[in-house]
C-alpha cells in the first residue's frame, strides 16, 4: 500500500482490506489459491511446509485483525501443540477447570507424564487465578470458556501475569477479535480454531496463533515446520474468504444469541441459561437430565445437531455425550452456537424441541 493510501483504521474495514494482492492493473482482488509444495529457490518460501503464498495472505489478514504476527496451522489442536512444544520440561501451567476438551485432555496428559505441573483454576475466579500464578510459567485462558461460558477478567489477570513474568496464552475462538483482542492487554499468544468463527462456514480444519513478539513468532513457525502442521492452500483460501464477513456474521449471530437466550430463559424445560451478555455462544441446562437434553437435540429442524461452532448455521449438542468432556460440565448441558438464520425461526424451533423434551 502506497503512502498516498492510508492504512484502514477501523477493525471492520481491516477485516475486509487486509491480505489483498497489490493494486496493479489486472491483478486479482483476492489472493489466489496457489496449490504448491515446492517453489523456485531464492524467495521467502521455497517449500510449502515453511510457508506459501495463500497461507501468507491469510496470515497477513488475521494478524492485522488480531493485532500481531499470525502463524497458520493445519488445525486448532496443531496450533495448541506447537505452543506446548515450546515449553521447557517441568514448568507450571495454570489452566481453566472447564475448557476446550482437546486442550484440557492434552494438558492432563502432559501433567501425568511429568512434562508440566498443571494447576487448575476456575477462569471466572480472579482471585484464584492470581493466587495460582506464583511460580508459574504459563497462564492458559479461555474467555468465555468452552462450554461453561465462564468469563475471565482478562484485563486484570493478563497484566498481572506479565508483571510476574508469567506468559499468557488466550484461546480467543469464542469471542473472536471482533469482541476482544487479548494482545492489547498484554497476552503473549492468542490462539484460534480457525475452523470455527474465523472461517465461519464449517468447511475446513485450521488453527492459528498470533503474537506481537517476532522471536516467539519464529519459534512457533519452526514448530509448524518440524511438527508437520502446515495448512493447505485451499483451506487458507477458504479461511481468508470467510474472514472477510467475520464482522457481519458476529453481529448477526450475537443479536440472535442475545434475543433468543432472553426469550427462552423462562421456559419450564430449562433450569439454567448460560449467556455472558455478548458473543455468539450460549449453553442451557435441561430438566430431566441427559435423556431430556438428547431429546432436545434430536427434535430440532432448523438448528443442526453437530459438534462444532461458529458457522453460519446454528448448531447445538449435549457436551457430556463426549467421554473426555470435563466432569464439571452438567450432564444436561446443551451448548448453543448461534448462526445467522432468521431469529424467529430459530426461536420457534428451539421452543418446540424444549416442549418435546418434557413429553
Amino acid at each position: 500500500m502506497s503512502e498516498a493510501e492510508p492504512s484502514p483504521r477501523h477493525l471492520l474495514t481491516r477485516v475486509v482490506a487486509a491480505g489483498r494482492p497489490a493494486r496493479e492493473p489486472d491483478a486479482p482482488l483476492n489472493a489466489p489459491i496457489v496449490p504448491v509444495s515446492a517453489l523456485h529457490a531464492g524467495g521467502p518460501y521455497e517449500y510449502a511446509r515453511e510457508g506459501a503464498p495463500t497461507t501468507a495472505a491469510f496470515e497477513e489478514a488475521l494478524g492485522e485483525v488480531e493485532g500481531g504476527i499470525a502463524i497458520a496451522f493445519a488445525s486448532g489442536m496443531a496450533a495448541a501443540n506447537a505452543v506446548f512444544d515450546t515449553w521447557p520440561g517441568g514448568v507450571t501451567v495454570v489452566a481453566p477447570s472447564a475448557a476446550y476438551t482437546g486442550v484440557a485432555v492434552r494438558l492432563r496428559e502432559l501433567d501425568e507424564r511429568g512434562a508440566i505441573n498443571l494447576r487448575i483454576v476456575d477462569a471466572h475466579d480472579t482471585k484464584g487465578v492470581l493466587a495460582a500464578l506464583d511460580g508459574a510459567h504459563t497462564l492458559w485462558m479461555e474467555s468465555p470458556t468452552n462450554p461453561m461460558l465462564d468469563v475471565a477478567e482478562l484485563e486484570v489477570v493478563i497484566p498481572e501475569a506479565r508483571r510476574r513474568g508469567v506468559h499468557t496464552v488466550v484461546d480467543n475462538t469464542f469471542a473472536t477479535p471482533i469482541i476482544q483482542r487479548p494482545l492489547e492487554w498484554g497476552a503473549d499468544i492468542v490462539l484460534h480454531s480457525v475452523t470455527k468463527s474465523i472461517s465461519g462456514h464449517s468447511d475446513l480444519l485450521m488453527g492459528a496463533l498470533v503474537t506481537q513478539d517476532a522471536e516467539m513468532a519464529e519459534k512457533l513457525r519452526v514448530r509448524r515446520v518440524l511438527l508437520g502442521a502446515a495448512p493447505s492452500a485451499f483451506d487458507c483460501y477458504l479461511a481468508l474468504r470467510g474472514l472477510r464477513t467475520l464482522g457481519l456474521r458476529v453481529e448477526r449471530a450475537q443479536a440472535n444469541a442475545s434475543a433468543i437466550t432472553q426469550a427462552i430463559s423462562a421456559h419450564p424445560a430449562i433450569t439454567k441459561v448460560r449467556y455472558p451478555g455478548f458473543g455468539t455462544m450460549a449453553a442451557i441446562e435441561i430438566v430431566g437430565g441427559a435423556e431430556a437434553a438428547e431429546r432436545v437435540c434430536e427434535s430440532v429442524q432448523v438448528w443442526t445437531h453437530a459438534t462444532s461452532l461458529g458457522g453460519v448455521e446454528s448448531l447445538l449438542e449435549r457436551r457430556r455425550r463426549w467421554p473426555l468432556e470435563s466432569p464439571r460440565v452438567p450432564e444436561s448441558l446443551i451448548r448453543l452456537s448461534f448462526g445467522i438464520e432468521y431469529e424467529s425461526d430459530l426461536l420457534a424451533d428451539l421452543q418446540q424441541a424444549l416442549d418435546r423434551s418434557q413429553s
